[in-house]
């Protein structure tokens, strides 16, 4: 029986709920499970209920700002590696500078547009895919190294 292709699932994390539900939209027309969060803390909570992919984050947001849904993100070893492309309205230097150097892959400015939506998207998931790959292939090197040894 054929293992069942599994969707790239993309978190969308804005407070506000129309924003979410147009990214949702776009995500599901482009061929992914989008996973929707309202907040910092629901997406702290639900980036671990959920394998997820890539989190498309806005950076103003009440309570727990971008930034720092995005220090939580890479403090925790289990989300550290999720790319994390930010959608803001700001779209300036400081805050691009801020974003990377917290480790934010990309940067998106909001209105987002489907296909600029869905070409970041897939280039995150290629990123990840090329380091699991490159990862593998440097762990058959040294189990290979570590055989010609004995």
């Amino acid at each position: 029986m054929d293992e069942a292709i599994r969707l790239p699932q993309i978190m969308v994390v804005d407070d506000d709920q129309d924003t979410v539900a147009i990214l949702a939209r776009h995500l599901q027309r482009e061929g992914f499970v989008p996973i929707e969060a309202n907040s910092g803390a629901q997406c702290l909570k639900l980036v671990h209920e959920n394998e997820v992919d890539v989190i498309l984050l806005d950076l103003m947001m009440p309570e727990m700002d971008g930034f720092q849904v995005v220090k939580a993100l890479k403090d925790d070893p289990v989300t550290a590696e999720i790319p994390i492309i930010m959608i803001t309205a700001r779209d300036d230097l400081d805050a691009r500078a801020e974003g990377m150097r917290l480790g934010v892959s990309d940067f998106l400015a909001k209105p987002v547009f489907r296909r600029q939506l869905a070409s970041r998207v897939r280039a995150q998931l290629e990123v990840v895919e090329t380091a699991r790959n490159a990862t593998a292939a440097m762990d058959r090197l040294e189990a290979a190294r570590k055989h010609r040894a004995q």
